[in-house]
């Protein structure tokens, strides 16, 4: 079942990779004529969507990881105040 599973999740990446790969040619577009235009507001917009879209995966694993560090700090803590009292 795991297999499978993984196979389906593979196949799946590959076909979006499709249509991820279609939105270049466009955004590169709509760059060119907006320069040609005298316009470069567009070109700095998308710059910086591209950088909200890198920096968004990294702010919530690193949110993830940071609370699951807490947690594991406290609950290290509670043992070792438990080991003390044992005593």
């Amino acid at each position: 079942m795991k297999k499978l599973f993984f196979v389906f999740a593979l196949m799946l990446f590959l076909f979006a990779a499709d249509f991820a790969a279609a939105q270049c040619p466009m955004c590169k577009t709509a760059v060119e004529s907006s320069i040609k235009s005298g316009q470069n507001n567009v070109g700095k917009g998308l710059n910086d969507g591209i950088l909200y879209l890198l920096a968004a995966p990294y702010l919530f694993v690193g949110t993830l990881g940071f609370l699951w560090f807490k947690k594991y700090r406290a609950k290290a803590a509670s043992q070792d105040d438990d080991n003390l009292t044992a005593i």
